[in-house]
Parts: structure tokens; C-alpha cells; sequence
């Protein structure tokens, strides 16, 4: 597991995980911007009154409302990105972190605008009869390119993966067992049934389910945010300043924080902004391309409130939760990750400046530490070597406890490389110990600081299970319009086969390569979308101009 990961880390530098590839998602959200006038600003009452159904038209060509297809693609966004996504992004980042994923959000909903506006206006009606859209048909019918169309629909796929089934399914697991104590594979064997009950009925089931379940999860979290920011008043404007003001100066070690640079924060924020509102990766328009409407500007423009409501609204109230609590920069007793577990070769003492310098810049990459390679020698579960420091979770690891099942073990652990190699002798083998948490485990200790004390652990669970559930719901329906695009919707049957089986194998599998995966399968899906939408910059802004003269004539 730990090889993989580091070579899926590897693939993720040079795609999701690099600054070209967060230059290039920006930049094509500013250049829109300001090519367009700031319409996230300009149309903003205008796309609420089409989301009302102030337009709507029963004898439009279509599967679903604007109601039901807003739904639906905020059912693809909202998930582990706006708990789990948020708290690993302060994680890797620090507060100001969240300031990124917000201009990720702003810009996002321009980029949202044009993707869905051009996928609407190039749809098909599939074989069977139902509407089949998204960036791979304007890439086949307007640019004429269709390897590149291919490739998209290729990278949809194996992103409704490693967004949609895998990420979605452990933060899940992983929070019910926290808080249940209910084995991981149970909770994916039942989620895995009610998926398959689910999807078999289409985009329409989806659609049905969608705006039922996404607006009663979205007001359920805030209130429960809320509960938390209340209790912790005094420290909201505190954190409000750590988000705003650390912007340009990265954020200095504090607690178990071990620090976080400018480009760092930049980095993961954009990154964790993108998983989260999904702007610019070209996922929403295959839902968006379902709705009743003839006119495809009017589609974006309700897709120009996703980014808002995803980012700007639910994920502040997570940042805000998580900082306001403190629980950011605090350890917790947690059972370690092998992925996320260094054994340095030396002794640094976190109470010392200097060793916690030199830890810190080797965590943010600034320098290099010797990594320990032999064996810890291990009594009554605790590892008693004295020339070796742990790393857990980018914090100075304490307490640590090594077991064999249910036992404390006794022997020794191969390490290699700062790696403690597990797989060698066997699956039982468990290290815990406390140190910093991040996903979804972050998110949870933070609602235990609210007015519902512990009983606030439970918010996190049910929270994710309705969140990251439809989030999984919807990305089987982006998946299989690949299918259909490639294949034929003949094909879509073994698709979701599939699909319902990597989401329950996923529900106990290592969550950090989880995310990993997820962060090259966003990449190589995005770039093509964003290709293709620059090439069509003229025709976006022609077409939003004359919808909007239409606009402005009938309401004369």
C-alpha cells in the first residue's frame, strides 16, 4: 500500500497536485471573469429566478427540471469534499487555505457557466431515448475533435471512481465506525444495495431522490455548524483573520500545526476547492444536459449558483468550524494510517524550536531528514528504540501502541525507507497512538466542541451519509453517459456492476490512497474540459450575449 501510494503521489504531482495545473484551472475561471463582465455578479437575482421555474416549459426537450438538474449536480458536489475535503485542506494548508478554495468558488461560477451552457447546447438523445450530454459531445460536434472527446469521457469514467464511488464510500465507513463502532464492510454492503436499487431507475430515480434529499442534507449541516460557531463565538473573528490574513505569509506552527507555506495553501486549496464544486471539470454538465429548457445559457446561468452554494456557503461554515474549535491543531488518539506513518532516523523533541523548525521545513519539503531503515523492537505493544522519531498525520506522533488483533504485540517492525512494512506480517497489525487527524475524523472532533458536547460526533456521520451517498448516486449517472458516449447505453448495464462493486470494496480500503487517486483522476478529466471550453470563447460569450438581449426584451 505504502509504494503505491507514494507512486500515486508521484502521477499527482505533475497532474492535480501541481501549480500548473491550479494556474491553469484559475486563470481559466479569472479569464472568463472579465471576459464576460463578472456574471456570477451581473446574473446572480437572473439565475435564481430561473431556478424558480420563473422559464420553465413542460414541452421543452428533457429528463428533468432546473430544479431537479441543480439538484442533481449538487448532489455530485456536495460530499466528502465539503467536510472531509475541507478539513485535509487546512490540514496540508493552514486557515488560509479556505481562502483559496473560496476564489477557486467565485471564479468556479463563471467556468460553471460556460461548461454547462456549451454541453446543453450540443446534447443528443440517446438510443433508448433519453438525453445524453456533456463536454464530450460539444468536443465531437462543435470542435470536430473527437479523440479529444474520447479521452474525456475515458477520464469520466475512472473519475466516477475516484470522485464519485471510492472517496465517497470510505468517508463514510470510516465515520460510522468512529461513531458506531459498525464495521466498514457492513456499511458498504448495505450503501452498496440501496446504490444499485437506485441507479437501476436512471437519471429520473436520481433526479426524484436528488432534490428531495439535497436541500433537507444542506440545511441539516449549516444548523449543526452553526451549533458549533455559537458555542465558539469568541473565536469566530479570530478565524475569520487566520483565514484572510496568513494569505501571503503561509501560516507559523502552532499546537501540533507544524506549518503550512504560501504555495502550499495555495495549492491544496485550489485542489480541494476544485473536488469540491467540481467548476471547470466538466462533471456537472452531464447533468445540467437533462434539463427542459431550449435555451442552454438559461442552463448555466442555474449552474452559476453551484459553486456558490457548494463552496462559498456550506464549505465557509466547515472552515469556520473546524478553526473556530481549535481541533485543527490539536492530537487525538486515532489508529495510524500506514501511508501517512514516518519513522526518522534520530531524535527531535517537538518542545524544542529548533527540532520543530527542522521537522517542519522537512514536512513542507524545504529540506531532507534521515529516514530510519531496520527494525523497532517492540514490548508489551510499545516501541522502545530511542534513536528513532515517529511521524504521524504531519505531527510529532505520541503514545504509540502497536496490536496484534487484540492483543499488545510483541517482536519486532521491519522499516525501510521511514516506512514500516505491515504487509509482511499480516493484516492484524494495527499502530495507534495520538496525533493530528484530517478528513472526515478532523471534521468530527470539531463538532464535538458545540453546544451537543459528544453527542456532536453524530452530526459527522449523518452528515456524510447523506452527502457523500448522493454524491456516489449522481457520479454513477456521469459514468455511464460515458459509457453510453463510448459504447452505447447497452454497455451501461456492466458499467454499474462495476461501479456498485468498487463501492463497496472501497468502504475498507486505505483512505489516503484513496484521495490521492482521486486528485490524477480529477486532473485528467479537467484539462480536457478546459481545452475545450478556451477554444470556444467566442462562441460563449455571442451566445450569453444574445440570451440576455432575450432576457431583457420580454421583460419590457
Amino acid at each position: 500500500m505504502q509504494r503505491l501510494n507514494d507512486v500515486l503521489s508521484f502521477v499527482d504531482s505533475y497532474f492535480g497536485g501541481s501549480q500548473w495545473f491550479v494556474f491553469l484551472l484559475i486563470g481559466t475561471g479569472i479569464f472568463y471573469t472579465i471576459y464576460l463582465k463578472f456574471p456570477q455578479i451581473r446574473f446572480f437575482r437572473h439565475a435564481i429566478r430561473v431556478l424558480r421555474g420563473k422559464y420553465d416549459n413542460d414541452k421543452h426537450i428533457g429528463d428533468t427540471s432546473h430544479f431537479q438538474a441543480l439538484s442533481t449536480a449538487l448532489s455530485g458536489t456536495i460530499g466528502t469534499g465539503n467536510i472531509a475535503g475541507v478539513a485535509l485542506a487546512i490540514h496540508l494548508g493552514g486557515p488560509s487555505a479556505i481562502f483559496w478554495m473560496l476564489v477557486t468558488a467565485f471564479v468556479g461560477m463563471t467556468t460553471k457557466l460556460v461548461e454547462v451552457t456549451l454541453s446543453h447546447k450540443y446534447r443528443e438523445q440517446a438510443e433508448d431515448g433519453s438525453i445524453s450530454g456533456g463536454p464530450m459531445y460539444y468536443m465531437k460536434n462543435r470542435l470536430h475533435i473527437r479523440w479529444l472527446a474520447a479521452l474525456f469521457a475515458i477520464a469520466t469514467i475512472f473519475s466516477s471512481f475516484g470522485t464519485g464511488s471510492l472517496p465517497q464510500v470510505n468517508s463514510i465507513s470510516n465515520a460510522i465506525f468512529s461513531s458506531f463502532g459498525i464495521q466498514h464492510y457492513i456499511t458498504g454492503g448495505i450503501l452498496a444495495l440501496l446504490l444499485a436499487l437506485i441507479i437501476i431507475g436512471g437519471i429520473k430515480r436520481i433526479a426524484k431522490v436528488s432534490e428531495r434529499l439535497v436541500p433537507f442534507m444542506s440545511v441539516f449541516y449549516v444548523l449543526g455548524a452553526f451549533s458549533v460557531l455559537i458555542y465558539n463565538y469568541e473565536q469566530i473573528i479570530p478565524s475569520v483573520f487566520a483565514i484572510f490574513g496568513d494569505v501571503f505569509n503561509g501560516t507559523a506552527a502552532t499546537g501540533g500545526f507544524l506549518g503550512a507555506t504560501v504555495a502550499f495553501a495555495f495549492n491544496r486549496g485550489v485542489n480541494r476547492g476544485l473536488f469540491s464544486n467540481e467548476a471547470g471539470q466538466g462533471s456537472a454538465p452531464i447533468a445540467h444536459a437533462a434539463a427542459r429548457t431550449e435555451e442552454p445559457v438559461s442552463e448555466g446561468m442555474v449552474a452559476l449558483l453551484e459553486p456558490f452554494i457548494d463552496t462559498i456557503v456550506i464549505c465557509f461554515f466547515t472552515g469556520l468550524t473546524l478553526l473556530s474549535s481549535g481541533a485543527w491543531m490539536e492530537k487525538y488518539e486515532n489508529q495510524f494510517q500506514q501511508a501517512d506513518l514516518i519513522v526518522l532516523n534520530g531524535v527531535y523533541d517537538e518542545q524544542t524550536p529548533a527540532d520543530q523548525t527542522q521537522v517542519g521545513d522537512y514536512i513542507l519539503r524545504k529540506t531532507t531528514l534521515p529516514l530510519y531503515t531496520g527494525s523497532l523492537l517492540v514490548r508489551s505493544g510499545k516501541p522502545v528504540n530511542d534513536d528513532v522519531t515517529f511521524i504521524h498525520a504531519r505531527s510529532f506522533a505520541e503514545e504509540l501502541v502497536v496490536k496484534e488483533g487484540s492483543r499488545l504485540f510483541e517482536g519486532e517492525l521491519p522499516v525501510t525507507n521511514g516506512r514500516v512494512e505491515l504487509s509482511s506480517l499480516g493484516d492484524k497489525i494495527t499502530i495507534s497512538g495520538k496525533s493530528l487527524l484530517h478528513s472526515a475524523s478532523l471534521s468530527t472532533e470539531a463538532f464535538k466542541k458545540g453546544f451537543f458536547g459528544d453527542w456532536g460526533r453524530f452530526v459527522i456521520p449523518l452528515a456524510l451519509l447523506f452527502f457523500a451517498f448522493t454524491t456516489s448516486v449522481a457520479w454513477s449517472y456521469y459514468g455511464d453517459r460515458a459509457v453510453t458516449y463510448l459504447w452505447g447505453s447497452r454497455y451501461v448495464r456492466y458499467y454499474r456492476i462495476i461501479y456498485v462493486g468498487a463501492f463497496f470494496l472501497a468502504s475498507f480500503t486505505d483512505t489516503t490512497i484513496i484521495w490521492t487517486f482521486s486528485g490524477i483522476t480529477i486532473a485528467l478529466m479537467t484539462l480536457p474540459n478546459l481545452v475545450g471550453i478556451l477554444l470556444l470563447h467566442k462562441e460563449v460569450k455571442t451566445s450569453v450575449s444574445a440570451y440576455w438581449q432575450k432576457v431583457k426584451q420580454k421583460s419590457v
